[in-house]
Formats: C-alpha cells, sequence, structure tokens
C-alpha cells in the first residue's frame, strides 16, 4: 500500500509538471543538468558521460529520469532537514519530476532562446596560485580490472615550523580512474615505515591509513569546490609533518596511470582558531554473520563548548545507516546529520551552511547500523563471516568526526582526549568481553578528517 502511494503521487507530480505546458531541454531541462550534474559529468571528470549539450542529455533521457526518481544520481547522502550543507547537489521532487516529464515527451529540445546561459567552470587552480603545490612522487599503475584499490602515497611537506592552512585543491592526475581522495598528516614517521614495507608507490589501505594522524587537510570527490576558511580559522600543519594522500581508484576498464597533486594555501596570519577533529564512535563492533540489522550508539557529552563547522562520517561495506543528533542543555535539539543509505563509494566530508554553537554539557548521540547479510550486495564476504573492529577490507568500523573549533587552546586537549577515552573504553570492554565486543587483535585505531 505504501509503495502503490507513492508511485501514484509520484504520477501525480509529474503529469501536473505536464499540464503546466511543454517540457522542454532549453527551457525546463539544461538549468536542471547543470546546476546539479555538469560537475561531474564533463569532459575531463569522473562521469562517464557528458551532460553539458542537448545531444548527448536526449539520448540518455530514459536513463537520467530513472536514476533521479530512485534518487541514485545526483550521489548526495545525507537526508534533508539533518543539517544544512555547502554544494549539495539534491533534486527537489518538482526537479525530479521535471526530469521524468520530458523522457515520457521523447526529450524534445525546445526553442534555442529558451536556453539560459552554459556553466562556466575554472581550468587550474579554483582558488588562484596555491602557496606550495606538493605531488605524488611518482605515478602510480592502476589495473584495467578487479577491485577498487585505496593506495596511500607519503609525500614530504618540507615546512621548518607551524603553519596554519586555510584551503586545499586537489588536482586528480586521472580523473577516469580516481574515485575521491583524503589528505591525511603525521609527524611521527608511522607513514614513511608502512611506506618502506609495501612494494611500489604508496602502501595499501583500507578504511583507515594504519595509524593515528597528526592532523587532516580534508578530501575531495568529484564536484566538490575548494574553500577557504574563514579569515581566523585554519588547520594545524606540525613542522616536519608528512602529507599522506589516501586515493580511492576505480578501474575503468583498461591500464591507467595517476600522479595527482595538491594546492595548499596558507592563512597570512596564523589562525586564531585551530580546525580540529572531535572523533564520536564504536570500537567494540562484532557483527555476527547473518545479522541483517545489527545496531549501535554511541553517546559522548561535552566536557566544554564548540562550535561545530563540518561532520565526517565512516563506515566500511557492511554500513547501511548512520544518524547523528546533539542534545543541548536547554533542551534543543540540532540534527547533526542522517544518512539512511550508506555507500562506501560515495562517503562524503560535509560542511555546514551555518557552523552550529553546542554549549557544554551538550549530549551528541550517534547510531548506527550494519548488514552482514547475504542479501548485501556489499557483503565482501560469502557466506558472510562474523565481522570485527578493523582496518582491513573485511572489517568494519563505526566513526564519525565533526569537525570543529573552539574558544580557547585548552578546550581543544580536553575535548579531544575525553572523546579519544569514551571510543577506547569500548574497545577495552570489547577486549575483555571478546564474546559480546571486538575481538582482541592488534588492529590500528581509526583515523579521521
Amino acid at each position: 500500500m505504501r509503495v502503490a502511494y507513492w508511485t501514484w503521487a509520484w504520477c501525480l507530480v509529474a503529469t501536473s509538471v505536464v499540464t503546466a505546458g511543454e517540457v522542454t531541454y532549453t527551457k525546463d531541462v539544461a538549468s536542471i543538468l547543470w546546476k546539479n550534474c555538469a560537475s561531474c559529468h564533463r569532459p575531463g571528470e569522473v562521469g562517464p558521460f557528458s551532460l553539458l549539450d542537448f545531444r548527448s542529455a536526449a539520448k540518455r533521457a530514459d536513463f537520467i529520469a530513472t536514476v533521479t526518481a530512485d534518487g541514485r544520481m545526483p550521489p548526495w547522502k545525507p537526508e534533508a532537514g539533518y543539517g544544512e550543507f555547502l554544494d549539495e547537489h539534491r533534486l527537489s521532487a518538482e526537479e525530479r519530476a521535471t526530469l521524468t516529464a520530458w523522457a515520457r515527451a521523447g526529450a524534445p529540445e525546445g526553442d534555442p532562446k529558451d536556453l539560459p546561459p552554459a556553466p562556466q567552470f575554472t581550468p587550474g587552480w579554483q582558488l588562484g596560485s596555491p602557496d606550495q603545490i606538493v605531488k605524488m612522487p611518482e605515478s602510480y599503475a592502476v589495473s584495467a580490472e578487479g577491485r577498487d584499490v585505496f593506495r596511500c602515497f607519503v609525500i614530504p611537506l618540507d615546512a621548518a615550523e607551524d603553519k596554519t592552512v586555510a584551503a586545499v585543491d586537489f588536482r586528480p592526475g586521472n580523473r577516469r580512474v580516481v574515485h575521491h581522495a583524503l589528505f591525511y598528516l603525521d609527524n611521527s614517521g608511522a607513514a614513511r615505515k608502512l611506506d618502506a614495507k609495501d612494494q611500489g608507490p604508496g602502501y595499501h589501505s583500507f578504511g583507515g591509513v594504519g595509524f593515528r594522524p597528526s592532523g587532516a587537510l580534508g578530501g575531495w570527490a568529484p564536484g566538490a569546490m575548494p574553500r577557504r576558511l574563514p579569515d581566523d580559522m585554519g588547520r594545524m600543519l606540525r613542522k616536519g609533518s608528512d602529507l599522506v594522500l589516501q586515493v580511492h581508484y576505480h578501474p575503468d576498464g583498461k591500464p591507467e596511470t595517476d600522479q595527482s597533486e595538491l594546492g595548499i594555501y596558507y592563512t597570512k596570519q596564523p589562525a586564531k582558531k585551530i580546525v580540529a577533529s572531535l572523533p564520536l564512535g564504536r570500537s567494540d563492533l562484532r557483527i555476527p554473520a547473518g545479522d541483517a540489522n545489527y545496531r549501535l550508539g554511541s553517546s559522548y557529552t561535552l566536557p566544554r563548548p564548540l562550535t561545530a563547522i563540518g561532520i565526517s562520517p565512516h563506515m566500511h561495506w557492511l554500513g547501511r545507516e548512520m544518524r547523528v543528533d546533539a542534545y543541548l542543555p536547554g533542551g534543543k535539539v540540532e540534527h547533526l546529520l542522517w544518512i539512511k543509505d550508506w555507500d562506501f563509494n560515495w562517503q562524503g566530508q560535509y560542511l555546514y551552511r551555518h557552523s552550529i554553537d553546542l554549549p557544554k554539557g551538550t549530549r551528541i548521540e550517534l547510531s548506527a547500523s550494519y548488514d552482514n547479510s547475504s542479501t548485501n550486495p556489499a557483503n565482501p564476504s560469502d557466506p558472510p563471516k562474523t565481522v570485527y573492529y578493523g582496518e582491513q577490507t573485511n572489517d568494519e568500523m563505526c566513526y564519525c568526526w565533526v569537525q570543529f573549533v573552539a574558544a580557547e587552546r585548552s578546550d581543544y586537549a580536553e575535548l579531544l582526549k575525553t572523546g579519544w577515552q569514551q571510543i577506547m573504553l569500548t574497545r577495552w570492554a570489547g577486549f575483555l568481553n571478546p564474546a559480546t565486543g571486538n575481538k582482541p587483535v592488534g588492529s590500528t585505531e581509526g583515523s579521521g578528517p
């Protein structure tokens, strides 16, 4: 009955669009595709075809209508109403109905005079010339076929003193195979040791990066635009740090190579407010084989106030749902994030449109669910196996990082210390009771943006 109702309602919306007048590419469709799809679907980007012109769109009209109606495209995972984010790629019900009506009408072009101005994309560095440009030391070969590859490349930054970073801009060396990338920092030498143990450029890594980073500079996914932090904010880059560039490669059917680079923009003056990442989550996972709805939660009460500017959830292949809410002392609730249909291939880092002040005493609740059944097409094990917390492909994680700034330097130390303590308490509880918690093996701590 529920499916039938929504099918009827959707047809009603699409019909109302048609009765309002003929839907054409030039008048109605081009602006939707250009605003929401062209950042990826244009020459040189990760989209497998361009949607910048009528012919390219018209021959795929039915496909476009199908994948937008069922929500597969654009690949924007956060639910509406649970955090307002910059650079949202979310179609309204009216926009989806317009694409459906256009396809049903035979994809008419319309009057060329109705065509809006074509989008302009800035070539090269989006924020102007970077203060520092670093590049993978050598090309990495991506095989024609097989599973996706997650590879970390260690790049010395040669910083002689501590600096603060206002923005970064990532330029994939080969957009045909670079799916997304994350930018970690390491001033301990741990990443260099991992690199030395692995033959070829970089080292294999899935989920985390194999050690606890000293910081991070964000990440990149197709369609993402680099943004400068406000003038008084910056990410800390300690002297002597290496950049650990984690790249997700997706084979495209023929041998490829990649040598990506990152542009770094430093603050003109040392930032007064340092952007840090508060860890939330659990490390005592034990997901039974065959369990299609394994659920767990985490609660953390802020010992100091903070201002949230972004959020980054993280699970592996079995993840299905994650929700994060903040309960303020006065009774107000801030919905920070809700992803109902987790997909590791489309994980993101989300910046809030407006920062969110969370006072001392705010309780942040995280809930997550996993599907370890044979009906989960993303399950890497067939038949399913009991899965524990860990770094490897067949392991799982339950993390979410809240990017924040705090008023006092002492606030950072207290927030980060208690955040990691809360996670480590769950880990040790699992060690002491492995029947209900984490398998007692020597996996490294999860690492976040």
